[in-house]
């Protein structure tokens, strides 16, 4: 069925991340790839293409569609399909840059967002810590307040765009009394080049080999009470209104990837022969093909409906958590299939199915592991 959830504007974006995958990051995949992450100069090319910051406000230099995450969906969804080393624009755009729509003042908006919007300024959040990961309520990254600036001690671990950021949201207890619960946690933003900030190890990776990976450390860094974003004691739930968006777009990335790898997938067992005949012949074999067929639609048709209910003003962190769990493991598992179906030569990283197997892996793990999802969903059903 044809998917009818995209009008004619959301067309025209599709066809230009495509025309800027091509021309601006196809022939940079090897040196990428080979140096661990992607050149700076990227995010400002992708700014410039129109691939950033449509959900920034006009003034700022945004797109202004900050309720239509149809165009946030297009650009995941080609840049899944990508065979090659590519800048992560799902964090800048999905992830971090709404934090900075919904909580920055007047004055932070100002400083900030038009960089955002260009790509000039890059983008991390830093959550995980060595000892914490899904289990937020674990950070011990501190942050005491002194005068007019807050003293940030700690370390996080898995920071995408850790090396090339410029601004950091960070997650940090700024409240040390255990009694506070949730209300502890506060988001500060630490620039690029403040005193006490360090970028540790680039983070040998599975898969996803050109995006920069990173630990980072803050010992003694004085952040202006001016980079405290939101209020503090809030950003538990500051975190909690952002991470929808977040677990859309990773559970659409994952079913465009996967299904950039049906089709492949599809054609090789068209053209490969075994016992005198194509491979996707035999019984078992095109069982296969159907199931995952099948299952692809599915998932593509629940997407559509959380991008509806995102239109509507309706998707909450419920929804978006089922997206995450069912669309990432059925990737895995679909990808995985493919891999079976090229034989040997799917283990070949040669072949694209392999490399999508690694890089698909985390997929169940980052923005919140599948377990966390089906807990969240199952505490919503009352049990």
């Amino acid at each position: 069925m044809k998917r009818k959830i995209f009008e004619d504007e959301h067309e025209a974006l599709r066809e230009t991340a495509r025309n800027f995958l091509i021309r601006e990051c196809g022939p940079y995949n090897e040196e990428w790839t080979k140096a661990g992450q992607v050149d700076r100069e990227i995010f400002k090319k992708a700014g410039e293409a129109g691939l950033l910051g449509f959900n920034i406000p006009e003034e700022y230099g945004g797109g202004g569609a900050m309720d239509d995450f149809r165009f946030n969906a297009v650009v995941v969804e080609e840049f899944a399909k990508f065979d090659g080393a590519a800048p992560g624009l799902s964090l800048q755009n999905d992830v971090v840059a709404p934090y900075f729509v919904h909580l920055a003042n007047d004055e932070q908006k100002k400083r900030w967002m038009p960089g955002i919007a260009t790509g000039e300024t890059i983008l991390a959040v830093a959550m995980t810590e060595p000892g914490a990961g899904s289990d937020l309520a674990g950070i011990k990254t501190s942050a005491k307040l002194e005068g007019d600036h807050y003293v940030l001690n700690g370390n996080k671990t898995f920071i995408s765009s850790g090396i090339n950021s410029d601004l950091v949201v960070v997650v940090c207890r700024t409240n040390p009394d255990p009694a506070a619960g949730h209300k502890a946690f506060s988001l500060l933003v630490v620039e690029r080049g403040m005193e006490g900030f360090e970028r540790g190890r680039k983070l040998d990776k599975m898969g996803l080999k050109a995006q920069d990976t990173a630990e980072l450390h803050f010992n003694n860094v004085r952040v202006p009470v001016e980079n405290l974003l939101g209020q503090e004691g809030m950003g538990f739930y500051h975190l909690m209104q952002n991470l929808p968006s977040e677990r859309l777009s990773i559970g659409i990335g994952a079913i465009a990837g996967a299904r950039a790898i049906f089709e492949e997938t599809l054609q090789y067992t068209k053209d490969r022969k075994a016992f005198g005949r194509p491979i996707g012949t035999f019984q078992a074999n095109r069982f296969t093909l159907a199931e995952m067929a099948t299952e692809l639609d599915i998932a593509e048709v629940y997407i559509d409906r959380c991008l509806q209910g995102v239109l509507d003003g309706e998707l909450d962190a419920i929804d978006a958590s089922k997206n995450k769990w069912w669309c990432t493991e059925l990737a895995k598992r679909v990808i995985d299939s493919c891999l079976q179906l090229h034989g040997g030569y799917g283990y070949m990283n040669e072949y694209r199915v392999a490399r999508a197997y690694t890089d698909a892996r985390i997929q169940t793990i980052f923005g919140g592991t599948t377990e966390i999802m089906k807990d969240i969903v199952g505490k919503s059903l009352g049990v």
